[in-house]
């Protein structure tokens, strides 16, 4: 089976534990204001396209400094469900960690086989508001939450992200909501609030794609600290550099 790709990151340390190998495909439904894979939208425009066993030879060449796993991101790798489920497992056999970077929006049945062949999952829950998640993402909150509530019943480990955009996600009511939720499910290990940076203007330029957020300023580290706080306060796992 043939993955369409985006691009490979050898020596990943933000997309899970460790010291990874990041793999980002090709394809997304969301269409996120802040997106800094924007290149990534469009599944039929790919960079490479490789089987799961041409994949695994590149990881192995550098599997000796591998200390976490692999991950698969996106993009939204769920698009390419079937190909994810067969890599997760041809990485099991050879005894690698494997995590799945996702927005949770696509909740089928392939995406649980896929979920049965994984160790961690990234989910991102961008919003509480689901008017406000739409304006966002161009798409509804409901299946990501749906996703959510699945992992937790499954007990599958998940770390939260969350992006602080200014003017978007850092209304002080919303994040109590957006606290309260996330703060139900016990499976949830870590939550990591990511500020919202400018580093992927170049590319919605080259994509000549409309971004609407060239004139929103990255957060203050006292904006961080306050959402962090507010998170630790109903009872969240943050983590903070």
């Amino acid at each position: 089976m043939k993955a369409y790709i985006n691009s490979f990151e050898s020596f990943g340390t933000k997309d899970g534990p460790g010291i990874r190998f990041v793999l980002f495909l090709q394809g997304c439904p969301l269409r996120c204001r802040y997106c800094h894979n924007v290149d990534t939208w469009n599944l039929q425009h790919p960079n490479y396209i490789y089987t799961s066993e041409e994949i695994l030879e590149e990881v192995n060449r550098i599997r000796a400094f591998l200390t976490g796993g692999v991950t698969v991101s996106g993009g939204e790798p769920l698009l390419q469900a079937d190909f994810v489920k067969e890599f997760f497992q041809l990485c099991h056999k050879n005894g690698i960690h494997t995590v799945l970077d996702t927005s949770g929006y696509i909740f089928t049945e392939k995406s649980k086989e896929v979920l049965g062949e994984t160790d961690l999952v990234l989910l991102d829950i961008k919003h509480i508001d689901p008017e406000k998640y739409y304006d966002l993402t161009s798409v509804e909150l409901f299946p990501s939450l749906q996703f959510l509530e699945y992992l937790h019943k499954i007990q599958k480990d998940t770390w939260i992200r969350y992006v602080l955009v200014p003017g978007y996600t850092d209304d002080i009511e919303d994040l109590k909501k957006w606290a309260a939720h996330i703060s139900r499910y016990s499976n949830i290990k870590r939550v990591d609030i990511l500020p919202f940076h400018q580093m992927a203007i170049y590319k919605w330029e080259k994509e000549k794609r409309n971004y609407t957020l060239k004139d929103v300023l990255p957060p203050t580290k006292e904006e961080i600290v306050l959402a962090e706080e507010l998170f630790r306060s109903y009872g969240l796992p943050i983590f903070s550099e």
